[in-house]
């Protein structure tokens, strides 16, 4: 389970490896880019039932750490997808990745 670590929150956001690593791009692009907006997750199990909402901006520190050594293949459609979502008025959500499948021929 990774980890963002953003400005004076106390907790850090926990969000699992592979999803971060995607995340991470997306959020690289929008803060190097000078970009702000926001990210929304629903909570993971184990935490309190609902969801959360944070405001990224360049000028905040944010730092991501990772349960494991190596970075997982990147799934580009996901990418895109979460890159659209983030040039949204609502923000970066957090969906679930999707694979597509070849049609049964």
């Amino acid at each position: 389970m990774g980890r963002i670590h953003y400005g004076g929150l106390g907790e850090p956001i926990y969000i699992e490896d592979r999803a971060l690593s995607h995340l991470k791009i997306v959020i690289a692009t929008k803060l190097r880019r000078q970009e702000s907006f926001t990210l929304s997750w629903v909570h993971s199990d184990g935490d309190a039932e609902g969801r959360s909402t944070i405001w990224f901006h360049p000028s905040i520190p944010l730092r991501f750490v990772f349960d494991a050594k190596d970075s997982p293949q990147l799934n580009s459609q996901w990418i895109e997808r979460l890159m659209h979502s983030a040039n949204s008025t609502g923000g970066i959500t957090l969906v679930d990745e999707m694979i597509d499948t070849p049609e049964p021929t």
